[in-house]
């Protein structure tokens, strides 16, 4: 059974960090696409970033670039998001994605919440 374990999720400062965490199973995690989504109150999903387990390369949305970073543990199967320099507007839930390069999607996690306010 494939399952996709976020946690790390909170309430930051603006300008504060945080650090997600996706522990994956059941499947080929060393090999796979791994991304971080996300879901804003009222709004519709927005592709954080993604990274290629296997030659580490890994790809941002312009609004997170250079304040998220994306990376993954293949011996602990496990995904990481660290966000820093936190704005209110990163206010979502934050889902794990993943899958094979055909299907990167095909697994999700049940989601954490991150809040940013004062």
């Amino acid at each position: 059974e494939v399952q996709l374990v976020e946690s790390g999720g909170g309430l930051a400062q603006p300008g504060g960090s945080l650090r997600l965490s996706c522990a994956a199973s059941g499947f080929t995690f060393s090999s796979s696409v791994m991304s971080w989504v996300r879901q804003a109150p009222g709004k519709g999903l927005e592709w954080v970033s993604s990274i290629y387990s296997h030659s580490s390369n890994t790809y941002y949305a312009d609004s997170v670039k250079s304040r998220f970073t994306i990376s993954t543990d293949n011996a602990k199967n496990t995904l990481y998001l660290q966000m820093n320099s936190l704005k209110p507007e990163d206010t979502a839930v934050f889902y794990c994605a993943g899958g094979d390069y055909a299907t990167p999607y095909a697994y999700w996690g049940q989601g954490t919440q991150v809040t940013v306010s004062s």
